[in-house]
This record gives structure tokens, C-alpha cells and sequence, in this order.
């Protein structure tokens, strides 16, 4: 299968060395792509399999899947233009598709599906399961390092002043639909909790600032005629980005890898 990596981030970089060392058998990396075309020119003659830097829109007749590592703006035009042309995309920006259901329709019509990964969670195999039956409610509690959350539109909304935090501090309790609009780059992990349960207006999230943690720190409880389930996860951050998690490009390989195993696993 060939891939193509939109974004020169933390994570579009990661994935692209790793595919780059064979990682990922049966998967060869094939473009990169970026708003900055000669930093991912230069970037790719670091690799040993050379992959060609295009534009965008060139991207498509190169690859079978585009892999979207550019951020929550970038998801629309990456989603376009390979939908357009019937190529399969992978999300990692997952919140911006709680608002595009064209996108859905779109794969639908060319014959492409849109892929994401779980990122920097973990069970959504079992509440993807458990929703298909009843389920009472979901909650997310998401805590951060301030650092962590600097830029987003919902520390403004808060009036807090990340700097200023010396306790545990919320910053949002509500829907998830709004959550991701709030903090468009710290919670894709509960956009895709919302989707693999009960959705994103019926899936709870309180987003706290908090100088005690060291670690993108997530607790995700569920209740429904299933039981109870409760997940709770500690994300190191990388050293480039403190709002991204390790484990985020190691899913991404993961599920390469199930794309094109013989065995699959989880629901």
C-alpha cells in the first residue's frame, strides 16, 4: 500500500521515519506533503526511501492513503482532495468531523473510507462494542500540564491565565461538541471517544489545567447495560510538542499495520 503523510509535525515526521525504516511491512511511504513544501523536500532526503514532496493535490495519483498530520485546519482541504479522487484518507485532526458529515457522504459516494486512529486513547474497542447496545453516559476528564493547553481558544474563554496556575484548574465542562471547537489541538481524544459511543452532544468532558501532572493525562468512565467501564491513560508528551502525545504516532502505525494484516483484531 502506498502512503502519503500531509503535515511535517511532530507526528507526520515520526510516522514517515518509522514507514521509512520498514516498520510497517506492506506499507511503503510514498509522498510527503506540507504547507511548507521545501521543508518537506528537505525533510525527505533524510529518509532512505526518498519519498517525492508534492502539493497537495498532487498527492492523490501517488498514494492509496493520505495520512492527515497537519492539524485541525488542514482536515477539510486534505479530506477534499483525496475524497474527490476516491483516495481513502486517514484523520488525526478527528474533531473537525463531528461538524463535516460531507466528508462521510463524500467517502461514501467515491468509494473511500476515512480512517482514525485512536491516538492517544485507548478502549475504543470495547465502548464501540458496549454502544452497540445501551449506554447510559460517557465522561472524559482530561488533564494536562498549562503548557500543555497554551493557545487554545478555551483558556481565553476561561479568562485563565495559564502562567498564573499553581492548582488544578477546569477549564470546560460540557458537550464534546463544543469542547473541540474550545481546544481544537488538545482533545481529538474525546472526539473519538464521542464517535465510538454515544456521540459527541451526549459524551461529557471536563478539560482541566493542572501543574501537578507531567503526563496528557485521560479518564474515560462508561456506564450502560453492559457494565461499567473505566480507562485511564497517562501520555508522555514529546519533547517538540507538549500537546501531543507518544502514543498518538504509534497508533497510527498500529493501525497501518492491521490495514494490511490478515488478522484483525478488536471490534
Amino acid at each position: 500500500m502506498n502512503v502519503g503523510i500531509v503535515g511535517m509535525g511532530t507526528i507526520g515526521r515520526t510516522v514517515a521515519r518509522e514507514l521509512d525504516r520498514e516498520k510497517v511491512p506492506g506499507i511503503r511511504l510514498a509522498a510527503l506533503s506540507s504547507r511548507d513544501l521545501p521543508k518537506a523536500k528537505a525533510f525527505a532526503t533524510t529518509l532512505a526511501t526518498a519519498p517525492r514532496s508534492v502539493p497537495l493535490a498532487e498527492m492523490p495519483a501517488l498514494c492509496d492513503l493520505v495520512i492527515e498530520a497537519a492539524g485541525a485546519e488542514a482536515v477539510g482541504p486534505v479530506a477534499e482532495t483525496a475524497l474527490a479522487a476516491g483516495v481513502s484518507i486517514m484523520v488525526l485532526s478527528c474533531g473537525v468531523l463531528l461538524e463535516r458529515q460531507d466528508l462521510v457522504e463524500m467517502a461514501r459516494e467515491k468509494g473511500a473510507v476515512i480512517h482514525v486512529p485512536s491516538g492517544a486513547i485507548i478502549g475504543l474497542d470495547g465502548l464501540r462494542g458496549a454502544a452497540m447496545g445501551q449506554v447510559k453516559e460517557v465522561t472524559i476528564i482530561t488533564r494536562k500540564p498549562p503548557r500543555g493547553l497554551a493557545g487554545a481558544p478555551g483558556v481565553a474563554a476561561a479568562g485563565v491565565d495559564l502562567d498564573a496556575v499553581t492548582t488544578p484548574t477546569l477549564l470546560y465542562e460540557g458537550p464534546v461538541a463544543e469542547a473541540v471547537k474550545l481546544f481544537p489541538a488538545n482533545v481529538n481524544v474525546a472526539a473519538a471517544v464521542s464517535m465510538a459511543g454515544v456521540g459527541p452532544l451526549r459524551t461529557s468532558i471536563r478539560v482541566i489545567a493542572d501543574p501537578g501532572v507531567t503526563r496528557n493525562t485521560h479518564q474515560v468512565v462508561a456506564e450502560g447495560e453492559f457494565g461499567r467501564m473505566e480507562l485511564h491513560i497517562e501520555n508522555v508528551p514529546t519533547e517538540e510538542n507538549p500537546r501531543t502525545g507518544r502514543l498518538t504516532a504509534l497508533s497510527v502505525l498500529a493501525y497501518l499495520k492491521q490495514m494490511v494484516s490478515p488478522l484483525r483484531l478488536g471490534v
